[in-house]
């Protein structure tokens, strides 16, 4: 399909968190979690941000274990458990209890009508949202850059998530709300960027330069695309 201008794409894709809900909606569920474990996200923060730099490596997990056991001055295994109780186990529960963004399942079950088909690459395991707030059924590619080796906004990982779908990176959609990962990362894949604009830039509608479309809702996104 010709979407407003952008050429053929064939598949839509979406990152999750901060994209397909609200991040205050998480923030305000975890703050206690945040307070109590603060020392360990204030490692866990600053690990990550060195990790977004790297390019392919061959256990993700190993790495980000290793790293985090050298800020924490502990052990790497100790850094394993640390890391499972209380980021990826940790967190699951509370997912289970926000809401996504409004239109968000409509508007995967319009694009899968329309014959595009449906990814979610995100940096953090998709399994941690269990049915994705129902539009896993409309996903034929699900993907955790994590798994795969590299993180946003490391080109590998949407290159991995185009050829799963079967199609060419150029005629890929991806949907995100962060400029850095999301549209900066597609952008070097090959991809088509949709940003989700939120803040100053929402009230103002104020795109950015760097996305092929920057949109305020879901709604207006499926009237883009699906025009």
């Amino acid at each position: 399909m010709n979407v407003n201008g952008l050429g053929e794409i064939k598949a839509v894709a979406f990152d999750i968190d901060g994209t397909l809900y609200a991040p205050w909606r998480l923030n305000i569920r975890a703050i206690f979690r945040y307070v109590r474990h603060g020392i360990f996200f204030l490692h866990y923060g600053l690990v990550r941000n060195k990790l977004h730099g790297k390019e392919v490596v061959s256990n993700f997990f190993d790495l980000q274990a290793e790293h985090m056991a050298n800020s924490m001055r502990t052990s790497k295994e100790h850094a394993h458990k640390k890391l499972n109780d209380i980021v990826y186990k940790g967190m699951e529960k509370y997912f289970a209890r926000i809401k996504c963004f409004p239109n968000v399942p409509e508007t995967f079950k319009k694009f899968k009508e329309a014959g595009f088909k449906i990814g979610l690459l995100s940096d953090f395991p998709p399994e941690q949202k269990g049915d994705i707030w129902g539009v896993k059924q409309y996903c034929d590619v699900i993907l955790g850059t994590e798994e795969l080796g590299a993180l946003k906004p490391s080109p590998y990982s949407f290159i991995k998530m185009a050829e799963m779908l079967g199609v060419e990176p150029s005629e890929i959609l991806y949907v995100g709300n962060s400029r850095s990962k999301d549209v900066v990362g597609s952008k070097k894949a090959g991809m088509k960027s949709a940003y989700l604009l939120s803040g100053f830039r929402k009230i103002f509608n104020l795109p950015i330069k760097e996305a092929d479309i920057s949109f305020s809702n879901y709604r207006q996104l499926q009237e883009i695309v699906l025009k």
